[in-house]
């Protein structure tokens, strides 16, 4: 038997990879799911076992949904041109991307300042505030560590280390960036339906 016909009677076996750490990041998202989905579900069983207070959103909380948004579509503009070699567009979009993930977070604090002006603590008798505390709060996390990853690679872009021949690492911040954009038009649309 040739190895010609033992290939063919075998079959050929193509295996599917992906790098190690884009692996892990997809990991890392399906638990920050769970976890956001274990906050959702509990606010849940706790609306229905009591009455929800009636709790005017923050208005700062549109605008950084407005925001998150944006910076989703520059993040995306930078990696359309990482693909196409322009360097000094990346840079461009990704300082843009960092600036307004920056505004997102101080728009948060502006949400959470209007909290306390209403007499809405994280520990107040408004429970279900708290989890807009909760919320917000877990989430801004998450986006202080994006931006950790997207300053990484906008050094990165300067050393000229971002290029169509090596995506990776911004298809990886990209990744990452547009599911905490996703994950906050959950939040917003699930708070605005359930306050």
């Amino acid at each position: 038997m040739t190895n010609e016909n033992a290939h063919t009677m075998t079959g050929s076996k193509e295996t599917l990879s992906m790098h190690p750490k884009k692996f892990a990041l997809w990991l890392f998202i399906g638990t920050v799911i769970m976890l956001f989905g274990a906050f959702t579900s509990a606010f849940i069983v706790m609306a229905s076992e009591r009455a929800i207070q009636d709790i005017q959103l923050p208005g700062a909380l549109l605008y950084s949904t407005i925001t998150i948004l944006i910076s989703s579509a520059t993040m995306q503009m930078a990696y359309h041109y990482a693909k196409k070699d322009e360097l000094s567009k990346i840079k461009t979009f990704l300082t843009l991307t960092l600036v307004l993930g920056l505004v997102f977070l101080g728009l948060q604090y502006l949400a959470w300042d209007e909290l306390v002006l209403n007499n809405i603590y994280f520990t107040s008798n408004y429970v279900a505030g708290s989890f807009i505390y909760v919320f917000t709060g877990v989430h801004g996390l998450h986006i202080i560590s994006a931006l950790i990853f997207l300053a990484v690679v906008l050094a990165a872009s300067f050393k000229m280390k971002i290029h169509s021949k090596s995506l990776n690492q911004i298809e990886m911040c990209v990744t990452y960036w547009h599911f905490l954009g996703a994950l906050w038009l959950y939040l917003y649309i699930f708070l605005l339906l359930n306050f």
